[in-house]
């Protein structure tokens, strides 16, 4: 009985061992495939950024855009570091309220989002967009490379041309200077306050507008 009991005793020392063993393998192994599976998701992304009057309506536009992956809004064109929004909207720093566009070129082209860009807000009223006046609410196109740049003016011109607008275009197109995330509380403003009034009257119905005209462009 004895010898029996140290069998026994012996056996369930071994099983342990080696299934300690075996977990030991297998969280190798594990963490082995998640090394060579990681994947950066914006290695193949690129980034552009508009500058259309308050950047919580484009925002919320190009949030809803197929092939999209990130929206940042956020301040660029000024001479001031790090400004705040306080700062930006007296005017005194040069800074355009802008959103940065984190998109999949394979889903949608820099075309595809001038086109959105420019039926989405006034490009003929200078240094506003309805009710909000100022230079930080300038029709702007920072374009990062120069293939972007040429796309830009072509389209504009092609604009101008075809008598889409009763009036000239006055967007700008310029190169991205230093891009300045806006505070937290700016960041996906649609999506979080829909009840505020400015949300419910002026962002919502361009929203609207947006997947009604571009369809085919909306995400599902």
């Amino acid at each position: 009985m004895l010898n029996k009991l140290k069998f026994l005793s012996f056996a369930s020392l071994l099983l342990a061992f080696c299934l300690t063993s075996c977990a030991k393998s297998k969280v190798k192994e594990n963490n082995s495939n998640v090394k060579e599976e990681i994947i950066d998701p914006m290695a193949n992304i690129d980034t552009a950024t508009f500058g259309a009057g308050c950047f919580w309506c484009v925002e919320a536009i190009f949030q809803g855009m197929k092939g999209v992956q990130k929206v940042v809004s956020g301040y660029t064109g000024g001479q001031v570091e790090n400004p705040t929004y306080k700062e930006v909207c007296t005017g005194n720093t040069g800074h355009a309220e802008v959103i940065q566009v984190y998109y999949d070129p394979a889903v949608v082209s820099f075309k595809d989002l001038l086109e959105v860009f420019w039926q989405t807000h006034d490009p003929t009223t200078l240094n506003r967009q309805g009710n909000d006046v100022g230079t930080q609410y300038r029709s702007s196109v920072f374009y990062h490379n120069a293939e972007q740049k040429e796309l830009a003016e072509k389209y504009k011109k092609e604009l101008d041309h075809s008598g889409a607008f009763s009036s000239p275009i006055v967007t700008e197109i310029v190169p991205i200077s230093k891009f300045f995330p806006a505070e937290d509380y700016h960041q996906n403003y649609f999506n979080l306050n829909q009840g505020q009034p400015y949300c419910t009257y002026v962002i919502k119905p361009k929203v609207e507008k947006f997947k009604k005209v571009f369809g085919d462009k909306v995400k599902k």
